[in-house]
Order: structure tokens, then C-alpha cells, then sequence
């Protein structure tokens, strides 16, 4: 079976490499339990500062909000695309019963941290769960090797959309589905990305590439991908995520500017979800792709 070329050393783009490398990241006090992501706060109290638990918390419920788009989950073999320090990939496997996990990153000192973090993990489901180096273009696999796909905050990094899109609907078996979360620009305005990049350093640097959602969505379509839906879901992470900002952050400092860029349409927080058609009459081959809503 056709595999990626991901099985050598996959190239970084510099600010990846000391991001999640040197500098790791994930150590920072933004960030904290294992995780890397903006978080998901629906349902946090806004009247009060949050604290470390609330910050866990959301993060751990922004990996609770893709996973439920990949329903049903039990018993399936899942990838991770992006899986940095494995804290995502064990919910996948402790709450939602997938019989194989398998977390993939560009940075093997992200998987030298995962596979550290994890060790009882891996010791006590050696047959359930596995850290793998590779890059969201160009996956170590063959095809049809995963029932299921999700990337978290991850794509904001990939430097090729259509790519990945390829490699996801490759290693995806006929009937699979797809999940990425991860911060877009929500339109085609030529101005947007010279506009995230006065407002944020991580664009301004290059860690961040301002893709587009309908990039994404067309790049999924054009892979065979179906049922392609993109849904904002901003409203759950800029305001909290500035928030939890503001407990160590001064107004007017840099990151600070997530909120006012999705406050002036400039940025969005997007969930995007894809189906691998089954063939043989599976009524969700003939959905049509959607825009973002």
C-alpha cells in the first residue's frame, strides 16, 4: 500500500522548531496540564478571573468538543495529527474508547516529551497507544490505516493545506471521518494576513500562517472528502482565552490582540469536519460540501 515520504525527517520551519523545541511551549504558564491550545470556555463563568484548574479544564474541553464530532468512536483506530505533548491523545484513549491511538508530530522533541509524560500510559496500553514522527503533508503510513482523524490547533502551523488534505484522506479508510480545530482567517480578504501580522507576533514571525477556512474546506473537497462542514466556534475560545490573557498580560500588549482581531473579523476559531465516502450507496457521499457558518 502507498506510503508517505514522512518516514524520513520531515523538514520545520524555523519559529516551529524553537517554538516547540527550546523554547517548549508547553511549559509556559499560558498553557498548562499537557496541553497546548487556546482552550474551550463555553460554560465558564466570565465574572470571575479564571485559575489554573479553569484553564486545564478548557483545554481539556476543547479536546472533549472535537473528539464528540467523530461519533461513534469505540473500538476505532484514531490519529492525531499535531499531537505535541500527548495530553489530547490519552483522553482519546481513557474517556472515549478508541482501541488505538496514535499521536503524530513534526518535533521529535515533542514526542520525547509526550512519550515521557505518557510512560505509564504506554507501559500500561503498549498495545493501544504509540508516538510517531511525521508532518501533516507527508504521514508515515499507509493508506486506509486510521477509521478516524482529528488535529487540534495544529494547522495553523501546516505550511500546505491541500497536502494535508491529501494525506488525511489517504491514511482515512472509505467511511472514515476528519476533525481540525484550529484558528483561521474567515474570508479571502487579500489584507488579512498583513493585518494578523501588526497585530500578532506569531504571524508576524512566522509560527502562524494565515490560511484561510475556505481554503481548508476547498482543500478537504478536493481530496474526495465529503460532507465538508466548518463551523465558528469563536465565541467559545477568544473571550475566555483573553480572560486567562488578562491574569498575566497588560491590555495593549500583543497577545492581548486575539480578541480584537476576532472582534474585527480579521481571525475566527473554526471547527472543521470531513467524511471519507464509503462507497456502496452511504447516503453521506452525496452531502455537499458547506462554507463556514
Amino acid at each position: 500500500m502507498a506510503q508517505g515520504s514522512g518516514a524520513g525527517q520531515p523538514a520545520m520551519f524555523p519559529a516551529v522548531r524553537e517554538a516547540y523545541g527550546p523554547a517548549d511551549l508547553g511549559s509556559k504558564p499560558l498553557f498548562g496540564g499537557g496541553f497546548i491550545n487556546f482552550g474551550h470556555w463555553e460554560g465558564a463563568d466570565p465574572d470571575r478571573p479564571p485559575n489554573d484548574a479553569d484553564r486545564v479544564r478548557s483545554q481539556r474541553e476543547m479536546y472533549r468538543h472535537v473528539l464528540a464530532t467523530l461519533a461513534p468512536t469505540e473500538g476505532l483506530r484514531t490519529l492525531e495529527v499535531g499531537c505535541g505533548l500527548g495530553a489530547g491523545a490519552a483522553v482519546a484513549l481513557e474517556e472515549y474508547g478508541f482501541a488505538h491511538v496514535t499521536g503524530m508530530d513534526i518535533h521529535p522533541e515533542q514526542l520525547a516529551r509526550a512519550e515521557r509524560r505518557n510512560s505509564p500510559l504506554l507501559e500500561g496500553s503498549s498495545e493501544r497507544l504509540r508516538f510517531v514522527r511525521g508532518a501533516a503533508e507527508s504521514m508515515p503510513f499507509d493508506d486506509g490505516s486510521f477509521d478516524r482523524l482529528y488535529s487540534i490547533e495544529a494547522a495553523q502551523h501546516f505550511r500546505d493545506l491541500g497536502a494535508f488534505a491529501r494525506e488525511a484522506a489517504r491514511v482515512l479508510r472509505p467511511g472514515g471521518r476528519a476533525a481540525v480545530a484550529s484558528f483561521f482567517v474567515p474570508d479571502a480578504d487579500p489584507a488579512r494576513p498583513d493585518r494578523l501580522a501588526e497585530l500578532l507576533d506569531t504571524f508576524a514571525t512566522g509560527l502562524d500562517v494565515a490560511h484561510t477556512v475556505p481554503d481548508l474546506v476547498d482543500s478537504l473537497r478536493d481530496a474526495g472528502l465529503t460532507s465538508v462542514r466548518a463551523t465558528s466556534i469563536g465565541a467559545s475560545v477568544w473571550p475566555g482565552w483573553d480572560r486567562w490573557l488578562a491574569t498575566m498580560w497588560e491590555p495593549g500588549t500583543w497577545p492581548r490582540n486575539f480578541l480584537r482581531a476576532f472582534d474585527e473579523g480579521s481571525l475566527d476559531y473554526y471547527t472543521i469536519t470531513a467524511h471519507r465516502p464509503a462507497g456502496n450507496g452511504d447516503p453521506s457521499d452525496n452531502q455537499q460540501s458547506s462554507q463556514p457558518t
